[in-house]
């Protein structure tokens, strides 16, 4: 008899051991921590060299990018790869691969796809900003005893808790 029942997810401290543990192995890999932002950031520079060469290389953010060769050409880039694969085989060996707009039951596709996209750029301004992201700057940050990855996470979930007390009515 076949069961299709997803797989319930993991337990949250066995999953924090696995973060740590992965976030250990690519500091002695890479010899960097996890980041996620960085990458975008190269992903705009190549894409910028694409379609605006002259404009990008003249960028005071983003030529440096352009000038060093190959944007992508980096250690986050497979990481971000890495990512996108491994989240697939989770999902689908766990039976619960299924792409979906997660909304609140009186949210609209519309107002829940703008919310996320104003959230994504408020995020990654703000990581470009802070020179890290979650990732980069809380966890590895925080991993290396760094305050300033302390100081992110704590204001982190402040910011956060505020904005899920202003927003709640879009779940509901």
């Amino acid at each position: 008899m076949r069961n299709d029942q997803p797989q319930p997810y993991w337990p949250p401290l066995a999953a924090g051991v696995g973060l740590g543990l992965v976030l250990l192995l690519t500091f002695v890999i890479t010899g960097h921590g996890l980041g996620a932002s960085g990458f975008f950031t190269r992903l705009t520079a190549a894409v910028g060299a694409w379609v605006a060469p002259a404009t990008t290389a003249a960028n005071a953010y983003l030529g440096g990018y352009v000038q060093a060769g190959a944007p992508l050409l980096a250690w986050i880039t497979w990481e971000i790869v890495g990512l996108a694969i491994g989240a697939l085989i989770g999902s689908v060996t766990a039976r619960r691969f299924n792409p979906s707009i997660e909304r609140g039951p009186s949210t609209g596709v519309g107002t829940r796809l703008t919310f996320a996209l104003a959230g994504g750029i408020l995020t990654g301004f703000g990581a470009r900003l802070a020179r890290g992201c979650t990732s980069g700057l809380g966890l590895s940050g925080s991993a290396t005893l760094a305050v300033a990855g302390f100081v992110f996470l704590i204001t982190f979930f402040i910011g956060g808790f505020i904005t899920s007390m202003l927003t709640r009515r879009v779940w509901e």
